[in-house]
């Protein structure tokens, strides 16, 4: 049996993706290392509350089959910006260097739509840059999940976000041929069809909004 470790389970996709692979039966243990209490009781799950800047003294409790990151922040919550790119881009990375040195077989991050490491846009261009450093960590397999806005309600609330949802709810018809990629899509949706990749190890490395929909609905 398989043991997966996920970071970012009080995330709008991290929170779903917990639920979603409790129950699976591939999985005997769930991993969860968060700075957040979280009151969850299981018999399959295994929390870890830690301090993400001391990530060394965690090294022997990062071993497993699975690994999963869906965490992250946003300017607001860490306006610093040397605290954000240590979130953003350095957290990450330095995750996935303990995940491969501990032979963890597979490594699937949640990234952005949009997200290329040449972006001027600090956000894109962080989760870009994570990409290309976890791509070259060369796994037995990564998944690079790319959605574009996520639908779903966050424990906080982010006034834009709620907004762009409208939006882009309202607008949602337009998103056809190149646009079906920057669909919004329900976080829900998200960690099932994360659940579907890693099951059946999909072939391909990128998972945009509109292949995530697919496989997230079949």
């Amino acid at each position: 049996m398989k043991t997966a470790i996920l970071f970012g389970a009080t995330g709008l996709i991290g929170s779903h993706l917990l639920e979603e692979l409790l129950n699976n039966e591939e999985y005997s243990r769930v991993k969860i290392f968060t700075r957040k209490d979280i009151k969850k009781i299981h018999s399959k799950l295994d929390i870890y509350n830690i301090n993400f800047k001391q990530l060394d003294n965690y090294k022997d409790k990062i071993i497993g089959t699975d690994c999963f990151f869906c965490l992250g922040t946003t300017r607001r919550q860490t306006p610093n910006k040397l605290d954000y790119i240590d979130t953003e881009f350095n957290l990450p990375v330095s995750i996935a260097q303990i995940a491969k040195e501990n032979k963890i077989k597979s490594f699937i991050y949640v990234s952005s739509g949009g997200a290329n490491a040449q972006s001027k846009n600090l956000y894109l261009q962080n989760k870009g840059k994570a990409e290309n450093e976890i791509i070259n960590l060369l796994f037995d397999f990564t998944a690079i999940i790319q959605p574009s806005l996520l639908l779903g309600n966050r424990s906080e609330f982010r006034i834009g976000e709620r907004i762009a949802q409208f939006f882009f709810k309202s607008l949602s018809f337009i998103f056809v041929g190149k646009l079906r990629p920057f669909k919004a899509i329900h976080a829900l949706t998200v960690s099932k069809a994360i659940i579907k990749i890693i099951n059946k190890k999909e072939k391909n490395l990128y998972f945009t909004s509109d292949k995530l929909e697919i496989l997230g609905k079949n």
